[in-house]
């Protein structure tokens, strides 16, 4: 009898647990609600499987595996006099050539889509004279940053942006989390300062 009620007590403990994130208000990244401090949110992203590179003026940056992409950097961002986790920024790992910077983007953007449904804005375009003809002249374009490709998904909960980003150091995607609830906060506490 006593197996029984503690089994019981058990299984009804992690129905609760698993109920209280599926409906939690905050947006989540890999299940985890974008919520709470620093500390706490790195410590839940190393129980997900990434490793913590370091902490430094109200940002973590922790590495891992990211939606079938190897060696992501993922910032976790705060508002240092605050403590609130309200954003998460993937990286993803550098490219060489247009091609693949591209590819990434686009491959990231359908899965987007299909999850949350069409983006609230996009921009894709070479903000030069003449479009640039050939795969250097693409990425020679992310380095001088004249490539505006992005993506918005606005929903309930908050705002989901995917973009192309370069300069000399890297070219990359980044995709990045907005928490309504907690970027809602963070704006007022900066408003009451004006």
């Amino acid at each position: 009898m006593k197996k029984i009620i503690i089994t019981m007590i058990v299984v009804l403990t992690a129905m609760t647990t698993w109920a209280q994130n599926q409906t939690s208000e905050h947006l989540t990244f890999k299940g985890v609600p974008i919520d709470g401090k620093l500390s706490e949110y790195v410590l839940k992203m190393q129980k997900n499987g990434f490793t913590h590179v370091s902490t430094k003026d109200g940002a973590a940056l922790l590495k891992g595996d990211f939606a079938a992409y190897k060696g992501c950097t993922i910032g976790v961002a705060t508002l240092k006099q605050t403590d609130l986790v309200s954003k998460i920024s993937v990286v993803f790992p550098e490219c060489e050539t247009w091609s693949s910077l591209s590819s990434n983007y686009f491959s990231l953007k359908e899965m987007l889509t299909e999850k949350y449904g069409k983006p609230s804005e996009i921009v894709e375009e070479f903000q030069t004279y003449s479009e640039p003809a050939d795969d250097i002249s693409k990425m020679h374009e992310v380095i001088m940053g004249t490539c505006k490709y992005y993506s918005i998904f606005e929903i309930d909960k908050g705002k989901i942006e995917l973009s192309i980003n370069g300069s000399r150091e890297g070219r990359f995607v980044i995709l990045s989390y907005y928490d309504k609830i907690n970027s809602d906060i963070i704006k007022s506490k900066a408003l009451e300062d004006l």
